[in-house]
């Protein structure tokens, strides 16, 4: 009977005593963890100095940060992340440009550098292009006066014109042009990079950006964020025009609004170039209407209609309809690029329009040109179907794989009642008891982009070459802006438990421990 008892006893001091809570490290550790690309070691202390709720709340207002001056001077000489689609074009070839030039529609660039790299563009593409096997080529020859000093080296093909630079570099061996590399001033290995592979630079930037940014930024959740969003809105790079126009498509769709009106990040990438090429809706047209400079058009596309529905708001279980998604692309018809291949700009085309009534999630709209696909776009935007869909892939992404329904019906109820404020709706993600639960701490497989940055920054290794990192992610199968699907990578860690991203992800740690098995380009500090 006593024993009874105090069992009864027991149960009832079980059921009413207090569940665990993470201690205040443990807080820390998760909050480094979930809301960065790993922590840096004396991060925590600095949290723990400043307080976590005012590490919160800067990391939510990034605008407050100011970005390291380390970071900016690697940035510096990717210059396409800076320069506007058409100015790109002009400074550094592109398939549709070499093209051009070969059919006699475009003259080569008077600037003798940027000549010579679209030139060796050129002579790439022809080769490329020719059939049977190639002909047999001359070697080339470096020149006589040719250092044999790796220093002297640098310093004579620092001083030679562009013609010469790009004769010299393609009679030296590759493992000497890497060689030669660190000895260089960034301009030097910025001119060698491009007469190496003027094609890629534009491809290269972007990657080699979006990894340093992730490693060396102080504005870390704004960098997870874009990360978070361009995924969400995914657009694949190799697809035609989108090599040239994705670099401005994360700058100016993505990246100013992670944190701003859920509506302005939608109209956003609605507009965006690189996304109306990527689901063809620059070439979508209603029956009335006719094609870009007046020829017949293409017809309806309903890629970018389904996509908006299923994946950039309401999601496939939100309540509409095949109909609904044939009105929608009917609405977005005339939703166009002006000369994409060439930098050009959104704009709307009246001539490609459908100009009849819709019916779109039971509301009527009626003829209103482009304000159509912006009355779409309202009404999405503020549907509780989209609310509950962008909460739970916010809460899966930083939560965990199966988040709690109570916090996402929260996260919801703030993005409807705050108009779509992602900001707030993060505010409210964090202030959860969910987040902070015990069960979830270091208990969410990261990406291989997550695994990649957050190991070097806990190791504090500097990246020397992202190029070559990339070749890790590739193997890791997270090849940046390389998913061809718009459904964008999972943020579902268990996702990712395969035996080939993890031997991958096994390889790698090898590496760091042991540099002779092949680490990549980076060194501990």
């Amino acid at each position: 009977m006593k024993r009874e008892l105090a069992l009864l006893v027991a149960i009832a001091f079980a059921s009413t005593a207090q569940a665990p809570v993470m201690t205040p490290d443990q807080k820390i550790t998760h909050a480094l963890n979930r809301l960065t690309f790993g922590p840096r070691t004396g991060d925590a202390e600095k949290v723990r100095a400043l307080g976590l709720e005012k590490w919160l709340d800067l990391q939510l207002q990034p605008e407050n940060i100011a970005e390291n001056p380390d970071l900016q001077a690697r940035l510096a000489p990717l210059d396409t992340l800076n320069l506007s689609t058409a100015e790109m074009l002009r400074r550094y070839p592109s398939r549709a440009a070499v093209k051009a030039i070969q059919d006699g529609r475009l003259d080569l660039p008077e600037d003798p550098f940027t000549r010579a790299a679209f030139e060796i563009a050129m002579n790439r593409a022809k080769k490329a292009e020719a059939k049977g096997p190639e002909p047999e080529t001359k070697p080339v020859d470096l020149p006589a006066d040719f250092p044999q000093s790796p220093r002297e080296r640098v310093e004579y093909l620092d001083n030679l014109p562009a013609d010469q630079l790009a004769k010299v570099l393609q009679a030296l061996p590759q493992g000497q042009k890497m060689r030669l590399a660190p000895l260089a001033s960034a301009e030097l290995r910025r001119r060698i990079e491009v007469l190496t592979a003027p094609m890629q630079i534009v491809a290269r930037d972007l990657t080699s950006g979006k990894l340093l940014r992730a490693v060396y930024s102080d504005r870390q959740l704004e960098e997870v964020l874009v990360d978070f969003w361009y995924n969400h809105f995914n657009v694949f790079l190799e697809k035609g025009a989108d090599r040239e126009l994705v670099t401005a498509y994360e700058r100016d769709a993505i990246r100013p609004h992670v944190l701003g009106k859920f509506k302005d990040l939608l109209v956003a990438t609605a507009q965006s170039p690189a996304m109306l090429f990527y689901l063809d809706n620059w070439q979508s047209a209603g029956p009335t209407g006719s094609g870009r400079g007046g020829k017949r058009n293409q017809g309806l596309n309903e890629n970018y209609g389904r996509e908006l529905l299923e994946l950039h708001t309401l999601g496939v279980d939100g309540g509409y309809t095949q109909q609904d998604v044939t009105e929608v692309a009917r609405c977005f018809t005339g939703w166009t690029i002006r000369q994409p291949r060439e930098g050009g700009d959104f704009f709307f085309n009246p001539r490609m329009h459908d100009r009849g009534v819709k019916h779109v999630l039971g509301k009527t709209i009626n003829p209103a040109g482009m304000d159509e696909g912006l009355q779409v776009l309202n009404l999405v935007a503020r549907h509780p179907s989209t609310a509950r869909f962008i909460a739970t892939k916010l809460a899966t992404r930083f939560v965990a794989d199966d988040p709690p329904p109570a916090l996402v019906e929260k996260m919801a109820q703030t993005f409807l009642g705050t108009d779509g404020d992602l900001r707030q709706v993060m505010r409210t993600m964090l202030a959860a008891p969910d987040f902070w639960q015990p069960t979830l701490f270091n208990a969410k497989l990261k990406s291989p982009l997550e695994f990649l940055v957050s190991t070097l920054r806990a190791a504090g290794d500097e990246v020397r070459n992202p190029q070559q990192l990339l070749n890790v992610m590739n193997q890791m199968g997270q090849p940046l802006y390389r998913k061809q699907e718009p459904t964008g990578y999972s943020n579902r860690g268990a996702d990712w438990m395969n035996s080939s991203s993890l031997l991958a992800r096994m390889n790698f740690a090898t590496s760091l421990k042991h540099p002779e098995y092949g680490a990549p380009d980076f060194q501990r500090k």
